[in-house]
């Protein structure tokens, strides 16, 4: 009989068809990112109960415009654009598992299925959308160069409802590019049992985070941002803006090589 391979499905003699390939997947791109406070209440209201708020702004939220490029180490994608480059806005907290802070995505919306796919492996609540990003060029006039007062637009949409409008302007190099999504990432994978009512067959707590970090120059500024909602996504109500915090700027490079299992509930005879 023949073997059937895939990561994911679907699984095939070949596996040339699963939606994703094996770890470890290397991703190169930049991160606007705007940060801001909301009432800690609203923060709580999205972890689970075993999951504490951070002890210094609890309240923090980062709001994250991604363009990557992304490939595994046969580096084939890289020559079939369509499966490498997407973009993705997602929304990060901070929580405390342990006495320990990690950071944690609450909201995410990517524009491809693979890249839909990996976060869903990874416990990134991922959906589909609609985002678009001003990038940075060396040529030319159409681009603004990395110096103060570069100005950055970015939009976020899905179903065709507009979520988020964001506005960054820089006024000079920082340290880093916030501190919201600072920490080891920590969430939840789970899927319903295909028994109705059964609970999960597939429940943990996990963390982890990219190796190989290869960062270029962050840059700071100021930010405007407007949220929103639809039928179908709720952004504006769960996280409101109370008071804008920054604007950032950064090229990025990392690889994800796994996580480590933090603790397991899961059913598997469900």
């Amino acid at each position: 009989m023949t073997e059937l391979n895939g990561f994911l499905a679907p699984k095939t003699p070949s596996g040339n068809s699963a939606i994703i390939p094996e770890m470890p997947w290397h991703y190169s791109g930049t991160l606007l990112t705007v940060e801001y406070l909301t009432d800690a209440a609203n923060v709580r209201a999205l972890l689970p109960p075993e999951l504490d708020l951070a002890d210094d702004e609890p309240g923090a939220v980062a709001l994250i415009w991604a363009d990557w490029q992304s490939c595994s180490s046969d580096f084939e994608e890289l020559l079939d654009p369509d499966r490498s480059q997407y973009l993705e806005t997602f929304v990060v907290v901070r929580c405390k598992f342990e006495g320990v802070t990690y950071s944690r995505c609450v909201a995410i919306w990517v524009t491809k299925d693979f890249a839909m796919a990996r976060g869903w492996f990874q416990g990134y609540p991922k959906k589909l959308g609609s985002m678009h990003v001003t990038r940075v060029y060396n040529r030319g006039k159409a681009t603004p160069r990395l110096e103060a007062g570069a100005t950055f637009g970015a939009s976020l949409a899905a179903y065709d409802h507009r979520l988020a409008t964001a506005k960054v302007t820089l006024t000079g190099p920082v340290e880093s590019n916030g501190f919201v999504n600072g920490h080891k990432m920590l969430h939840n994978r789970w899927v319903p049992s295909i028994t109705p009512g059964a609970g999960n067959s597939l429940d943990q707590l996990i963390t982890m985070g990219g190796v190989d970090l290869d960062l270029g120059q962050a840059w700071g500024g100021n930010a405007e941002l407007i949220l929103g909602d639809s039928q179908w996504d709720e952004l504006g109500s769960i996280l409101p803006v109370s008071k804008i915090l920054g604007g950032y700027y950064r090229e990025v490079g990392t690889t994800f090589n796994g996580g480590t299992l933090i603790a397991d509930r899961s059913n598997p005879s469900v």
